[in-house]
């Protein structure tokens, strides 16, 4: 079963397997469409750094923020460049990068916290998202992997990250793989096949034949999957979606299929503040 549930409400994805089991808990995956009124859906962007209009941006950020029961005061966000740093989010940090570049939380692909009222955000156009929930403890996290993060081991990197700051234990935490450009439609070569191969001893079930000598299709998703399983974490604590983002270019953003010049999805993850 499709982990990933579309609301046709708000247009946005949503694990509910997570969130009917944790009340209080919000994760999801917004699409290319908003809602502009009832009649009318318009283009969702969530990136401020791909030459759309800020105004634009930062509306449908409170929009989706609104709909999700948080403020847009902690909508808390990254720079993302491509690495495998996750940092922790605590309450001075809270609302970073929410209305402008100038303020995001730097140098950093993933964003964790048990703070209740934090909206984390991260943005997508092909890249994988990944959710890290461990109930136990309260713990939530997302990572951007590319296939740089990918290889990096960003999917470890969080894991080790919960252990260490809150004494998780991999076998107690969940992880979600979002909408991203599939192994249909993903082709690489052999540079990004060399350090591919490092990332898990299993990275062989990740990788599909290509029509070109020395190309591979490769799945990121699997990959990730395969690292977080690696990592500790129970195959059955996975949840991976069938949505490819080039493939339903309908219903996402997606760098190569529209050739870089595209829009941003947005992953969130964040408890509600508890007001009993």
């Amino acid at each position: 079963m499709e982990p990933f549930q579309l609301d046709n409400t708000t247009r946005t994805l949503h694990v509910k397997k997570w969130e009917s089991a944790y009340p209080g808990l919000t994760a999801g995956f917004t699409t290319r469409w908003g809602i502009q009124n009832t009649d009318s859906p318009q283009m969702c962007n969530m990136g401020l750094h791909v030459g759309d209009d800020p105004n634009h941006v930062i509306k449908n950020r409170q929009q989706l923020a609104d709909q999700q029961g948080f403020s847009f005061e902690t909508w808390t966000c990254a720079d993302q460049i491509h690495g495998n740093k996750v940092t922790k989010i605590s309450a001075g940090q809270i609302g970073a990068g929410r209305d402008s570049l100038e303020s995001v939380i730097t140098n950093t692909d993933g964003l964790y916290t048990t703070e209740q009222g934090v909206f984390l955000t991260s943005f997508y156009a092909d890249c994988v998202p990944l959710f890290f929930l461990d109930p136990i403890r309260n713990a939530i996290g997302l990572a951007h992997a590319g296939w740089k993060g990918t290889v990096s081991l960003i999917g470890r990197e969080m894991i080790e990250a919960f252990r260490r700051e809150y004494q998780s234990n991999p076998e107690d935490i969940y992880v979600a793989i979002g909408p991203s450009i599939g192994a249909c439609c993903y082709e690489v070569d052999e540079r990004v096949m060399q350090q591919a191969r490092t990332a898990a001893s299993s990275w062989e079930q990740a990788v599909q034949p290509s029509h070109k000598t020395s190309h591979y299709m490769l799945d990121l998703r699997q990959l990730n999957q395969v690292i977080v399983e690696e990592a500790g974490v129970p195959a059955d604590h996975i949840s991976t979606t069938h949505y490819c983002t080039s493939c339903r270019n309908d219903l996402f953003f997606s760098h190569r299929k529209d050739r870089g010049n595209t829009g941003r999805m947005a992953s969130f993850i964040g408890w509600k503040e508890q007001t009993t």
